[in-house]
């Protein structure tokens, strides 16, 4: 009998161990990852309760209204043109942005958050309640402008972060559309006017993954030296892999010639970086993507980003040899690629991107402030320091020099994708500001344009001079 007693209370210790544990990571749970249960479409819960609640407005970083609400219904200030080159972070009445700030917030905006004492000073008032006011880190000023420089009529996106903080300046997704004014020809649109390609856009990211390729350094001690010769072809099966320029109908062939690594990356070799993937092999060049975040489940606080993927099957030589350069099945979204860029601005150092600057009641109670997390450290200072150079030859004397502004130290690096069902390649361009006082990254990609150094990098150039000018760190 004494042996069962005792097996009973190891039992109940171990049940109530299991709770406690159980209920913390609920709590953290709640805590951390709550707000994708509000903006969760299945969440019913939500959606009544809307009806009984004012929502709160929503704001960009300067106090700029974005979002109000009159006679009970979100209304959304300011011209056509300020609401299109906000929306897809804002959202809109009949949901169509998938997890924008109105749906992502609704814990905040729509009072969900509200204390006991809170509800029972409405209720005693007779008076509806009303959500919190919900303060963005992105700046419309900034999204205006981007707006007015990205090619009209093209799809793509523009993310720009603070690689320092990781607070989103701006997350643009193009076509546009104006939430006050949802017409048939939005919503038949082939270019799909309410999909976020900002987070929810995957591409092949092209010479942009380069910088993955390239942080190789920490499996070659002899990067420095490493000298590889393109003569402009390489067959591997059925693949051959060409450079930019190139026209085998035409009997043009770009050939590089010998080059150093840092050079190959300069004038953005495919046939280099190509070579360098077969070296390496696949696994350690998918372990070294798999640390900048590839294959990972982005389970970010603040917003929902589709996960990037690293491809693990039909690994031929061929397709080993192409993802080194950036093709093959690779996908990610543009504001992955800005992370990851800003990760190398950063000294190696990945910040989560956070979209919340503040969450207050009306009656001026502070809910939530922004706060900082480091996501990763893909890579050290030194290799990151490496990397930084090579991408400041890009801007200086390589495909990226028409992103570059005297005076300011600009680094980045081009891209185009090819897509098979595109008559023409998806131009990128991710890049930063090597500036303590100007902590900037961005990326940018526009569908079927062409070449990133032609379409992307002049971008580039237009977006970080306005920022350099009119933005500033808070």
């Amino acid at each position: 009998m004494k042996k069962l007693r005792k097996n009973l209370r190891l039992i109940t210790v171990f049940l109530i161990v299991l709770f406690v544990l159980l209920a913390g990571y609920g709590a953290y749970s709640v805590a951390v990852y709550g707000n994708r249960w509000f903006s969760s479409s299945a969440n019913t819960f939500a959606r009544s309760q809307k009806k009984n609640v004012i929502p709160g407005d929503i704001q960009d970083r300067n106090g700029t209204v974005l979002a109000t609400a009159q006679n009970g219904k979100r209304t959304y200030p300011g011209d056509a043109a300020s609401r299109m080159a906000t929306v897809h972070a804002v959202g809109d009445s009949g949901s169509n942005v998938n997890n924008s700030a109105e749906s992502f917030f609704a814990s905040y905006l729509y009072g969900f958050n509200m204390s006991f004492l809170e509800r029972m000073g409405y209720a005693l008032r007779g008076e509806e309640k009303r959500g919190d006011t919900v303060r963005l880190t992105i700046d419309s000023r900034l999204a205006q402008y981007v707006s007015s420089v990205f090619p009209e009529g093209m799809a793509g996106a523009v993310v720009v972060m603070n690689y320092k903080t990781g607070e989103v300046l701006t997350e643009q997704s193009f076509p546009s559309f104006d939430p006050q004014n949802i017409t048939a020809a939005v919503k038949q649109n082939p270019l799909k006017p309410f999909y976020n390609r900002a987070i929810q856009g995957l591409y092949t990211p092209g010479s942009t993954f380069k910088i993955v390729t390239a942080a190789v350094i920490e499996n070659r001690p002899d990067y420095d030296t490493l000298t590889v010769t393109c003569d402009g072809m390489l067959q591997l099966g059925q693949r051959l892999i060409t450079d930019a320029g190139t026209d085998m109908a035409a009997g043009k062939v770009t050939r590089h010639g010998e080059l150093t690594l840092k050079k190959a990356f300069t004038v953005s070799c495919n046939n280099t970086f190509a070579r360098l993937a077969l070296q390496l092999g696949d696994l350690k060049l998918r372990k070294t993507a798999e640390r900048f975040g590839f294959n990972d489940n982005f389970l970010f606080q603040d917003m929902v980003v589709e996960n990037s993927s690293y491809p693990t099957q039909n690994r031929t030589d061929g397709e080993i040899a192409w993802t080194g350069a950036g093709q093959s099945a690779l996908s990610a979204s543009p504001l992955h690629l800005c992370m990851i860029a800003a990760c190398v601005a950063n000294d190696g150092v990945m910040m989560e991107p956070r979209m919340l600057m503040s969450a207050v009641s009306p009656s001026g109670y502070t809910r939530a402030t922004l706060s900082t997390r480091v996501y990763r450290k893909p890579i050290t200072a030194q290799q990151a320091a490496v990397l930084k150079d090579y991408l400041r030859a890009v801007i200086t004397s390589g495909t990226g020099t028409a992103a570059n502004i005297p005076g300011v130290k600009v680094c980045g690096k081009t891209g185009s994708a090819e897509i098979d069902t595109q008559e023409n390649t998806n131009a990128f361009f991710v890049g930063f500001l090597d500036d303590p006082d100007n902590p900037y990254a961005l990326s940018i990609v526009v569908e079927n344009a062409g070449g990133g150094g032609a379409v992307a990098a002049p971008m580039a150039k237009q977006i970080f001079s306005w920022m350099l000018q009119n933005s500033k760190p808070q």
